[in-house]
């Protein structure tokens, strides 16, 4: 081949992979952020990554886009390795048109994602768009449909990370919501559907895109993002760890890291010091969640969010587990309208990606309330009932200390489809609390009696003779063992071990109905 078509290839490649050009790329550089490619280059593992259709154009001539170079579209597709798995990777380029998608961006990113469905490898999208490219109208949106619908596609078949590096405005938002994590870099990224100016002329709200989209407003209030990263280089690390649990498709089991397997599982007697004598008392459930699993190595989702439930993943003698835990320390672990969001979401993902679930229980019930009735709180908390009962990977449950009523229920009781549930002897299985019942059951005796404080404390007393302990529930078959604290990781374990055959039969149909 003449070497003049070599070089003209060169030469156009060179063009292309610097995007919006060196002046664009100082721009990026000077507001804290990586470009699209120096993104995916710390990503993947080194040497790994092959790109496809750098050359690809748009064909709209309106508002004369015919006449502009938008080198590569506006984003970078292709694949790669990320310790040493095949994953496929969308990342848009903030230095040509704001990232902006038009028919030829959303062509792209749909081959990307067609690819990662044939091969059954993760999709990592890097969002950093100002949305769809207005001046190519419909084809602009006709782009997004066709990235929203493989999104949904791909839900439950591989696991979906989006990480939000820049301004993701309108579809540049809707996407990531339908992917299974978001990763949102403090201070750089921003994700809401309107922006400030918008929101200024329609109702007269002023607000910064940081107070609107930024991390603080989803992190900690919408939920709408799992993870902060502190810059760029964060959220690839986040990304790599997080996949590191997770297994590249639906029909793979997740990874196993055999050194950590032949460890021998000794009693660690700490773990008997953590619950506090006072009942009432709050205590950090992550303690007990660390004393489990392999090495104390716990990767907490949405921690900001809804923080008097925890969600994460783990390993177990090396097997990835995920983990469900009521946090005293937070509202004293009652389920509300968001923790049953949160965990629900938590556990129809472990179910999907064949994750046993491992579901630590301290809870006093739901969150009683006028606004949380109004808010919905029995259709939100049916879908943790939901969730834990259509899930049909190992469940095992851990009942630390108060399980109160239909809370009790919906953190995966035997009756719910747990495989293995054990108790510790600081343990309260009951409808409710002392107080409570006895107010409700013995309100006349009381009343009526001649010493009725006596009276009330001798009923508080017989009623947690029989409830505040788990020997009630064992004596009726509702716990399968009562375990020193100690204990629990070696029992945890060899259950595990056991249940890595279980085969659940499910009733033939399309999906259950969960209650949205």
């Amino acid at each position: 081949m003449a070497d003049s078509k070599i070089e003209k290839l060169r030469k156009i490649r060179e063009k292309l992979v610097l995007g919006g050009g060196k002046k664009r790329i100082e721009k990026q550089h000077e507001l804290g952020k990586l470009t699209a490619r120096e993104r995916i280059e710390i990503l993947f593992d080194e040497d790994t990554f092959r790109e496809s259709l750098l050359f690809v154009k748009n064909r709209c001539s309106s508002f004369g886009l015919d006449k502009k170079e938008f080198p590569g579209e506006g984003v970078v597709t292709g694949h790669g390795t990320i310790d040493g798995r095949p994953a496929y990777v969308v990342s848009q380029d903030f230095t040509v048109a704001g990232g902006s998608v038009g028919e030829a961006t959303g062509k792209k990113m749909q081959e990307a994602m067609d690819a990662a469905l044939k091969t059954g490898d993760p999709l990592v999208m890097i969002n950093d768009s100002g949305g769809a490219r207005i001046q190519e109208g419909v084809d602009s949106l006709s782009g997004y449909g066709g990235i929203f619908y493989r999104n949904v596609l791909l839900s439950g078949v591989v696991p979906q990370i989006s990480i939000i590096a820049g301004p993701c405005a309108g579809g540049a938002a809707y996407s990531p919501a339908l992917t299974d994590f978001i990763i949102q870099v403090r201070h750089e990224g921003q994700l809401y559907i309107t922006g400030p100016l918008v929101i200024k002329q329609v109702t007269g709200e002023d607000i910064t895109a940081e107070q609107l989209g930024g991390v603080e407003s989803h992190a900690h209030y919408s939920g709408v993002v799992h993870f902060i990263a502190e810059d760029d280089e964060d959220a690839m690390d986040i990304t790599r760890r997080l996949l590191s649990f997770l297994p590249s498709n639906n029909s793979e089991d997740p990874p196993f890291v055999a050194e950590l397997h032949d460890e021998e599982q000794e009693p660690d007697e700490s773990m008997n010091e953590i619950i506090p004598e006072d009942p009432m008392e709050p205590y950090d459930m992550l303690e007990i969640i660390e004393g489990v699993v392999d090495n104390g190595d716990f990767m907490e989702v949405q921690a900001e969010y809804a923080a008097n439930i925890i969600v994460g993943f783990g390993r177990l003698t090396g097997n990835t587990v995920g983990i469900v835990a009521n946090q005293p320390k937070h509202k004293a672990g009652v389920l509300d309208i968001d923790s049953s969001d949160k965990a629900s979401r938590f556990i129809r993902f472990c179910n999907a990606f064949n994750i046993p679930i491992i579901t630590f229980v301290d809870v006093p019930g739901f969150m009683p309330g006028v606004q949380q009735e109004y808010g919905g709180i029995i259709r939100h908390g049916a879908k943790m009932l939901f969730a834990y009962a259509s899930a049909t990977v190992p469940k095992l449950t851990v009942v630390v200390r108060k399980a109160y009523g239909g809370a009790y229920l919906a953190m995966c009781a035997k009756s719910m489809g747990a495989d293995t549930l054990v108790a510790w002897p600081s343990a309260e299985i009951a409808v409710m609390g002392a107080e409570g019942a006895v107010n409700v059951l013995f309100r006349k005796e009381i009343a009526d009696a001649k010493d009725s404080k006596g009276e009330r404390k001798k009923l508080l007393d017989e009623y947690n003779e029989m409830f505040a302990n788990p020997y009630f529930a064992a004596a009726h078959g509702l716990v399968d063992e009562i375990l020193e604290p100690s204990e629990t990781r070696p029992y945890l374990a060899a259950c595990l071990e056991v249940l890595k055959a279980k085969r659940e039969v499910r009733p033939q149909k399309k999906h259950g109905l969960i209650p949205l």
